[in-house]
């Protein structure tokens, strides 16, 4: 490119301040962003991608950082290039937002709840760009029919609360493009979204940048977005950049050993075509002998018919039951002893209720939960308590799920103590012998949570579910909050007490890569109903449904030679599963496509 480069950051380091004294957050960091260029910024938590993003807007002082050493170069066009390590924050104020536009990762935090869309889009208009009120709420309408947002007139109205993830991340990029920056920050902007909400956010940023010519800065851990997007790839470690390339060389012909790990822990849609069985991934310093497929066996283990549940919808002055939210519609499927299977869509379609309904953590409506020949909901509080040592879950966020005033040793003994399974020396062993189990060492036994890191919380809550010997583990988004290389990790060592131990899963995830590597068998989800089902090789490789086929589409995949167009994410906005009192939905009906694959004949709305 001939143009001069809109940001140079050189020599970057930045420092933090803490009890326990002084951390390098960023040290020697040199790179830069030409116009019209996406440069990805990658690594784990905690190797600086995030400090090097907050010291370009001046905002990591507000988190306690010191830009402590380097510059910070910008070409602010016509006032000329300025360094924003030495400028004051009065003129930071009108950079930030007027010419360097920010995205963070959690919409719901970067938007102010008690202001309606409109007040958030204008304010920097009228502030950056001196428009009248009707010409900022004109601008801001147009902002939204770029990011594709329906009926953009109801939605200005709103307040951020009343729209999804996806509509609300949309706002803020909505937001961060308002007054036409030259460079755009986005930080993992796309981590909390669904694969089909993901691929469009993903696609109308290309197309923004491809019109406006912005030059954009994506901080992401998810490889499969970097060859998605990226021209520029700078892969960062510990605080240091290790690598730096275009996108195809970094993925073909890695040079860093680190990179190289990185790019081994990444599951790539269509890695496991031809193969009928999950097998572990090879990861850097695996042995082949590890890596054996898991047959499992033909036994059922869990056999769910029918199952509906529904939620009241309140209203009214005597908060009477007004309408009914349809979470999980006539939903039927079998787990077999030592497999695994997968409960596929994307947030709001009912997977999560499902698993909560078989656990009876909420009540279904009608139905039959069967379990090792056990009747799961006809069961009693107390012959209920004893079913619930052969049925554990391991949740989404560890920390949420953690104690964070007991040490780990004794959350993972709690459950033996409840049931009195063992005590006294005996429990110290078993408890000692379960982070064996995870791999976890046994110095951590006496900390707390918080001196852990994500993957290592994650380990500590799958001791704890292992602590009883269930024979079925439901994992709700288990890893889907982990970085890369921990997230291999976790999923190995799933399959491996899989393997192991013939525990059973039913594996809730929204990440298609994931679910094609650890599933026996896949069950997709939508609006409350599974519409596809079958063999993984079956559904992943020959999917019939029309959502089916259009999830797929959507997947990024681990490949810049792969990209995904805009023309080829044609999604349809999904239904409300709010339905009046007196709706009685239509009986589940499938189609047999092939042995053990059905597709939905009921209309599911897609």
């Amino acid at each position: 490119m001939l143009d001069a480069p809109i940001a140079r950051v050189e020599n970057l380091r930045v420092e933090f301040q803490t009890k326990q004294g002084l951390v390098v957050g960023v040290e020697d960091v040199s790179f830069e962003i030409n116009p019209g260029e996406t440069v990805c910024v990658v690594g784990e938590s905690g190797s600086g991608k995030s400090v090097s993003s907050l010291s370009l807007m001046r905002l990591v002082e507000f988190g306690g950082g010191k830009i402590a050493d380097g510059r910070l170069l910008f070409d602010r066009k016509a006032e000329g290039i300025v360094d924003l390590a030495q400028t004051d924050q009065a003129l930071m104020r009108s950079i930030r937002g007027n010419e360097i536009g920010m995205i963070f990762q959690e919409p719901m935090t970067a938007l102010n709840p008690v202001f309606t869309v409109e007040r958030q889009l204008t304010e920097g208009l009228r502030l950056h760009k001196s428009l009248t009120r009707d010409q900022a709420t004109e601008r801001a309408l147009e902002l939204l029919r770029e990011v594709r947002i329906p009926e953009p007139e109801r939605r200005i109205k709103q307040y951020p609360h009343e729209l999804s993830g996806g509509m609300r991340q949309r706002v803020v990029i909505a937001m961060a493009m308002a007054c036409e920056p030259r460079l755009l920050i986005a930080d993992e902007p796309t981590t909390a979204l669904d694969v089909t909400i993901q691929a469009e956010i993903l696609a109308l940023m290309d197309r923004l940048k491809r019109e406006t010519g912005t030059a954009v800065m994506f901080i992401t851990h998810d490889m499969a977005v970097v060859a998605q997007m990226a021209d520029r790839v700078v892969v960062m470690y510990r605080g240091k950049k290790v690598e730096e390339g275009p996108v195809t060389d970094i993925f073909e012909n890695p040079q860093h050993d680190y990179t190289k790990s990185l790019l081994a822990a990444v599951p790539k849609l269509g890695e496991m075509r031809g193969k009928s069985l999950p097998e572990p991934m090879r990861l850097l310093g695996t042995k082949d002998h590890d890596l054996t497929p898991i047959e499992g066996t033909n036994v059922p283990l869990l056999t769910v018919q029918n199952l509906t549940t529904r939620f009241p919808v309140k209203g009214g002055f005597l908060r009477r039951t007004v309408a009914n939210v349809h979470a999980v519609e006539d939903v039927s499927f079998v787990i077999n002893q030592g497999q695994t299977l997968s409960l596929v869509g994307e947030s709001g379609c009912g997977k999560s209720t499902v698993g909560r309904s078989i656990l009876r953590l909420v009540d279904p409506l009608s139905g039959s939960v069967d379990l090792g020949g056990q009747d799961i909901l006809a069961l009693p509080a107390a012959e209920m308590r004893q079913a619930r040592v052969h049925m554990q879950m391991v949740f989404q966020d560890p920390f949420a799920s953690l104690n964070p005033q007991m040490q780990l040793s004794d959350q993972v003994a709690e459950p033996l103590r409840n049931y009195n399974v063992v005590s006294g020396q005996a429990l110290e062993e078993r408890v000692a012998v379960l982070f064996d189990r995870v791999e976890l060492p046994r110095s951590f036994l006496q900390r707390f949570p918080h001196e852990l890191s994500g993957g290592q919380r994650q380990r500590v809550a799958i001791a704890r579910a292992l602590a009883l010997n269930p024979k079925l583990i439901i994992a709700d988004e288990a890893v889907s909050a982990l970085d890369v290389s921990v997230q291999a990790q976790v999923l190995n060592l799933m399959m491996e007490l899989q393997s192991d131990l013939g525990l059973s899963f039913l594996f809730i995830s929204h990440d298609m890569a994931v679910v094609e590597r650890v599933s026996h068998q896949v069950a997709v989800m939508y609006l409350g109903r599974i519409v596809e089902i079958g063999p993984r090789s079956a559904v992943f490789e020959t999917p019939q449904h029309a959502y089916t086929k259009a999830l797929m589409k959507a997947v990024p995949i681990a490949d810049p030679r792969r990209r995904k167009k805009e023309k080829d994410l044609n999604f349809k906005p999904i239904p409300s599963p709010i339905h009046a009192l007196d709706y009685s939905p239509a009986p589940s009906q499938y189609k047999k496509v092939a042995a053990g694959h059905y597709v939905l004949t009921t209309d599911s709305g897609y």
